[in-house]
């Protein structure tokens, strides 16, 4: 059965890596309860879905579309073989680190069940940023990883309550469309030709995929 096998939070630490001074990223796993919430709006909300969990870069991160960010076991496992170095949960900057479940083939406006009352909603593939790649320390980190094409999943909180380590999780809604997180992450990364399939999400689709192909529309008029 799918299931938390942690849940980490950020503390704040110097970011040489980014102007805004500090960062989130190398979050540790906890075995307490964690309170889940939304966040309210980037910039002005309280940043991240998870109380206790820190945002240094809040006008680009965290808010309600990016309220959680979850990252699978599994892939964390491959990307150890890959590098040759171990990679703990919560390294690559997830609060959530699942076990047996495909984060990237989860459909945008999926929604999860974690424990017995939290409902999140998958919302966008993560980018990464300057700070990720600079805290990885691998060169060419920001190509390798893109290339991997297994990005995580954000998402948003649709019932708070809260969660722990352990915790179960079930799809408790799967959208008739076939938008995934993979997908979108190709196709507003190396692959943009594949931005119109994002429309197939309908009211799936987060208002920041939108304005990408929006945006992809607008050029192809210039």
């Amino acid at each position: 059965m799918a299931r938390l096998d942690s849940v980490n939070l950020g503390r704040p630490k110097p970011n040489p890596h980014k102007d805004t001074g500090w960062t989130g990223i190398g979050k540790q796993p906890t075995e307490e309860p964690v309170e889940v919430r939304a966040p309210g709006p980037k910039t002005s909300g309280l940043g991240s879905g998870l109380v206790g969990d820190f945002i240094g870069d809040g006008k680009h991160h965290g808010g309600d579309g990016q309220a959680v960010y979850a990252f699978q076991r599994e892939d964390l496992d491959e990307w150890e073989r890959r590098l040759g170095r171990q990679i703990p949960n919560g390294f690559f900057g997830e609060n959530l680190t699942t076990f047996d479940l495909d984060v990237n083939d989860a459909r945008l406006g999926e929604r999860w069940r974690v424990g017995g009352q939290v409902v999140l909603q998958v919302t966008t593939p993560r980018i990464p940023c300057s700070t990720f790649r600079g805290w990885m320390g691998e060169k060419g980190w920001a190509r390798t990883f893109t290339a991997g094409g297994r990005p995580g999943a954000y998402l948003s909180v649709i019932t708070p309550g809260t969660i722990r380590a352990g915790d179960s999780i079930e799809v408790v809604r799967r959208p008739d469309h076939d938008v995934t997180i993979a997908l979108a992450f190709r196709a507003t990364t190396i692959e943009r030709a594949l931005l119109p399939r994002l429309l197939e999400a309908g009211d799936d689709l987060d208002p920041s995929l939108q304005q990408a192909v929006l945006s992809r529309q607008l050029f192809a008029l210039d």
